[in-house]
């Protein structure tokens, strides 16, 4: 399987050699999107590893001529969801919430000192806006893409990125006036 540059297949699909494939091209991207869900190295790789072996188990319900990224990124969305709630129910037993995780470390993020800061303002963003910040401002989708990927109404998505932007350029303000 060859994916085009927005992650849709160009050839038949369906089979785990295709998927797998398909896996190779995305994982860089699948890996940064577990990262940005978890907040945390060891749980992004455990879920993007998890992604990818829910996808091969389930290769035979992706349809050919459809997003591979879309498929892959919503499988990963909905496993993050299950171990959010999994996480609520033992949350009694002495296991810490998913909002108190601690964020990516520096050299996790890259050398480059703004970007590092804007991740660092990201990251410390609700989930739900953090999810869609990503999807439609690092991944490039649409409103409408990101709003298929997460099964949730457009008006939502840009709802929640109107306050990212505003609790992002209050917090860049803010930095500002310390400095």
């Amino acid at each position: 399987m060859v994916l085009d540059g927005v992650g849709r297949t160009t050839g038949a699909a369906g089979t785990r050699s295709d998927v797998f494939a398909g896996l190779e091209q995305i994982y860089p991207r699948l890996w940064r999107y577990a990262l940005v869900l978890t907040r945390n190295r060891a749980d992004a790789e455990d879920l993007a590893q998890t992604a990818c072996v829910r996808a091969m188990d389930n290769a035979s319900s992706f349809t050919a001529g459809t997003a591979f990224d879309r498929w892959i990124f919503r499988i990963t969305h909905r496993l993050w969801l299950n171990e959010v709630r999994a996480r609520h129910v033992r949350r009694g037993q002495g296991l810490v919430p998913a909002d108190e995780v601690d964020i990516a470390a520096e050299d996790q993020i890259g050398p480059n000192d703004a970007a590092r800061d804007l991740i660092r303002l990201i990251m410390q963003l609700p989930e739900a806006q953090r999810v869609v910040v990503v999807f439609v401002y690092i991944e490039g989708y649409t409103y409408r893409e990101a709003a298929e990927i997460l099964a949730i109404p457009i008006g939502t998505v840009m709802s929640r990125l109107a306050a990212a932007r505003e609790r992002l350029c209050s917090a860049a303000d803010a930095k500002k006036g310390a400095a």
